[in-house]
């Protein structure tokens, strides 16, 4: 089981990741750890599941050499990190994790892509054996199966938290019709709900559209709140001014020029982004975004940029700089690997009871703990958009029981 006792923190200058202090009992067990799993003994073999050939490969050795900064940085001797090729299939994942059980693997880190991790998952189910897999699908986890994926849960709760802690109380969603936007939807309702706001409007749109008009003007009511004025801006100036639309807060989790297309419609019929605060998500990370005035003062969830910043440096004087889009994918590899290094080098075990710890782990993005359905919790700061690019306007906690944590 894991230890009641809080584990001492790094020094400043120590990159390890280490468990903060526990102010709650772990959370109970839902794997069957095997009770044979002590890492009392001289060799902990940790399996690195990435496509290491294919179309991802430069992906996959991105992450492998961000595992290989946290073995040396945070690990000692008795870890033994095993990197398998999964080619970026589902065929080769379940293939490296059969080769990871052979080669006597305590626990396996990745794979990278859903598919890969619902074929490779029941392999290290049967076995008993851990996965921290860096899937964000939350539908692949379970079971011992953990996503360590950057989750919209966490992103979306902490976001809404900062907005009625600034008075908005009435929040929309308009969101694109795929398993992301619906995944986000479902995130949406419970924090609304959670954080004691209340839930106006819910709309979603093809992504694949050309054309998004008709869609936000129905979501912005503009119709009817602008029935019986005069068209024309000059005949309008002296009425009084059009009835703000049914919500004080919208969220659009999208990115690219889609996010910019949508948010200028929703500015141009009548939803002043003065009044209405426009919200997102990690996508928004953009700093293109600074270019569109109905995104200037949007809020959004990341992670805390200092220590990632200083990962990247790290990063770019061992292997040289980070393959673009890659740069979150070979921290939450980072993660895990000083994860597993830490627990290794205080002689804990894999179990889901460790795992689980409710105090959770300091790493490269900021506070993470692994719950006990596979998901995972994030502690996030929030930024916001601005000309000169985003900025912190709301700090990461420091701890899971904060108040509001």
């Amino acid at each position: 089981m894991f230890s009641q006792q809080p584990v001492p923190a790094p020094a400043p200058t120590d990159p390890a990741i280490a468990a903060l202090p526990p102010a709650a009992p772990p959370l109970p067990p839902q794997f069957p750890p095997s009770v044979s799993r002590q890492l009392d003994k001289d060799e902990v073999r940790a399996a690195l599941l990435v496509p290491l050939s294919g179309s991802y490969a430069p992906w996959g050795q991105a992450l492998s050499n961000a595992a290989q900064l946290a073995l040396f940085e945070v690990a000692d001797a008795k870890l033994n990190l095993i990197p398998l090729d999964t080619r970026g299939t589902p065929e080769g994942a379940a293939e490296a994790a059969r080769q990871a059980l052979t080669q006597g693997a305590d626990i396996i880190l990745g794979p990278l892509f859903s598919p890969e991790v619902k074929a490779a998952g029941p392999i290290a189910r049967e076995q008993r054996v851990p996965m921290i897999a860096f899937t964000t699908d939350r539908s692949a986890a379970g079971q011992g199966v953990y996503a360590l994926g950057f989750l919209p849960d966490s992103q979306v709760s902490r976001v809404i938290g900062h907005a009625r802690t600034q008075g908005k109380e009435r929040f929309a969603l308009l969101a694109r019709s795929d398993e992301y936007g619906r995944s986000v939807a479902e995130s949406f309702r419970a924090a609304v709900a959670a954080q004691g706001g209340k839930v106006a409007k819910v709309e979603f749109y093809d992504p694949s559209a050309a054309d998004l008009t008709a869609v936000v003007k129905r979501f912005t009511e503009v119709e009817s709140r602008t029935r019986g004025r005069p068209k024309d801006a000059r005949a309008a100036k002296d009425l009084p001014p059009v009835p703000p639309p049914p919500f004080d807060a919208v969220m659009i989790p999208d990115d690219g020029t889609r996010l910019r297309q949508v948010a200028s419609l929703i500015s141009y019929y009548e939803v002043d982004p003065a009044d209405v605060r426009f919200l997102g998500t990690m996508l928004w990370d953009d700093p293109r975004l600074a270019s569109e005035p109905a995104l200037q003062g949007g809020w959004f969830a990341a992670p805390p940029v200092a220590a990632h910043q200083d990962f990247e440096a790290r990063y770019g004087r061992a292997f040289g700089p980070l393959p673009a889009r890659v740069g979150n994918l070979a921290s939450i590899a980072y993660d895990a690997t000083a994860l597993v290094g830490a627990l290794t080098r205080q002689n804990l075990d894999f179990s889901d009871a460790t795992l689980t710890n409710a105090g959770g782990f300091a790493g490269i993005d900021g506070l993470f703990r692994l719950r006990p359905d596979g998901t995972n919790e994030r502690g996030l700061a929030v930024r916001e958009v601005a000309r000169g690019g985003a900025k912190e306007i709301g700090p990461a906690p420091t701890s899971f029981f904060m108040p509001g944590q």
